[in-house]
């Protein structure tokens, strides 16, 4: 807790709680990463155990100006499978945002932010990204339903306990009335990441690194504060916010998400026996590996990291890594003691994102490699990434004596 953090929400408790936990970290950075007891218990514990068919999580904007009292998001898998998602954004959103403008005279919408950098009225809306450290994205690459929450800032804070209780309330109402429908959805979403990766692994692609772009449809009638255009002394332009609603057309919805860069997707992966802090790692996500009790062959490819590049300032305690590279097609001998992740497994979708070398949100990305890559001398040649894709396993037949 802390004084003093939302001075401009109007009757806010005098301490308000704060993003990060005891080490510094904020959880709903921590899905892939899960360095946080926090994020461990709350995998291990309940997304694992309990296996919730939907997940929300509840949250205050950041201070944009809309004209809504509660705006929200669905979990963003664009590298899943999208029964989940398109179920809940052009179903259950819809259908509670409907219910709650009839019974209680609020006015929910998409959540976004917009800058008045890009002028007035407003031409676009920027929803946050898609990468599954957010707890809710993860959800979605995990098969099932999520729902992000987020209340008017500039509410008073009685109003914006009661616009999430009712938005709360009525996401419990519609689960309870179509529970066998979601259960049904998700278990669809579930079965059809096993399926792609039984039928079609080695053959097709998927996104691993994306870029946000419009959504095919814009928001009309979209709901905000209004601006007025003024010039300021020095000549330049600024805009002053009215207290008058205004409702614009037209409007840009950035909220889907196009992939910049994609990886064969395989039928599983390699590690080796040296990286079973990785093997467990992924366990600890819910995934399944197995260690190998014999040597085998597997046909498949490695990745060589031709170009190795780090941030130059901190994020989540964390100098963001990034890979350039090829993949190299070959055969390879797995030993005794590495370990096997079969991705015919529902967490298919989590589990190739993690371990993707050209991830945008995989364990490279949060520095679980450097140590390797740079005791082989990455920053002056390529180094192979040490995990090993691989499409079949290779038989050899007895030669007749």
């Amino acid at each position: 807790m802390a004084k003093g953090l939302r001075p401009s929400q109007e009757n806010s408790p005098l301490e308000t709680g704060i993003r990060e936990n005891g080490q510094g970290l904020d959880l709903n950075r921590d899905g892939i990463k899960m360095e946080a007891p926090e994020t461990r218990a709350m995998i291990q514990q309940i997304i694992t155990a309990w296996d919730p068919q939907m997940t929300v999580d509840l949250h205050t904007t950041n201070g944009t100006w809309h004209g809504y009292s509660l705006t929200w998001a669905p979990g963003y898998l664009y590298a899943g499978q999208r029964e989940t998602y398109d179920y809940t954004n052009a179903t259950i959103l819809p259908y509670i945002t409907q219910k709650v403008k009839e019974k209680n005279d609020l006015m929910f919408g998409p959540f976004g932010d917009f800058s008045l950098r890009e002028g007035w009225p407003v031409k676009n809306f920027y929803t946050y990204n898609h990468h599954p450290r957010y707890i809710i994205n993860q959800i979605g690459l995990r098969n099932r339903m999520s729902i992000l929450s987020e209340t008017f800032a500039h509410e008073r804070f009685y109003q914006r306990i009661h616009t999430c209780y009712v938005f709360v309330n009525e996401i419990l109402a519609y689960c309870n009335q179509h529970a066998v429908e979601i259960m049904q959805i998700n278990k669809a979403a579930e079965n059809a990441a096993i399926q792609q990766v039984l039928n079609n692994a080695g053959t097709i692609k998927k996104g691993v690194r994306y870029k946000m772009v419009p959504t095919a449809q814009p928001i009309n009638h979209f709901r905000t504060y209004d601006y007025i255009k003024y010039s300021k002394a020095d000549g330049s332009t600024a805009f002053l916010k009215t207290g008058k609603i205004a409702h614009y057309d037209s409007v840009n919805y950035y909220a889907s998400f196009k992939d910049t860069v994609q990886a064969v997707l395989p039928r599983g992966y390699i590690i080796p026996a040296a990286f079973a802090s990785i093997a467990e790692h992924l366990k600890m996500q819910g995934a399944t590996v197995t260690q190998l009790d014999k040597k085998q062959m597997y046909s498949g490819e490695s990745f060589s990291i031709e170009k190795f590049t780090k941030a130059t300032r901190k994020f989540e305690g964390h100098f963001m890594a990034s890979a350039e590279g090829n993949f190299v097609a070959k055969d390879f001998v797995a030993e005794k003691g590495d370990f096997l992740v079969d991705l015919a497994q529902p967490l298919a979708n989590l589990i190739f994102y993690t371990l993707e070398p050209q991830s945008d949100d995989g364990l490279l990305n949060w520095n679980f490699f450097d140590t390797y890559l740079e005791a082989n001398g990455v920053n002056t040649k390529p180094v192979d990434f040490p995990i090993m894709k691989y499409f079949s396993i290779k038989t050899t037949s007895k030669k007749k004596k």
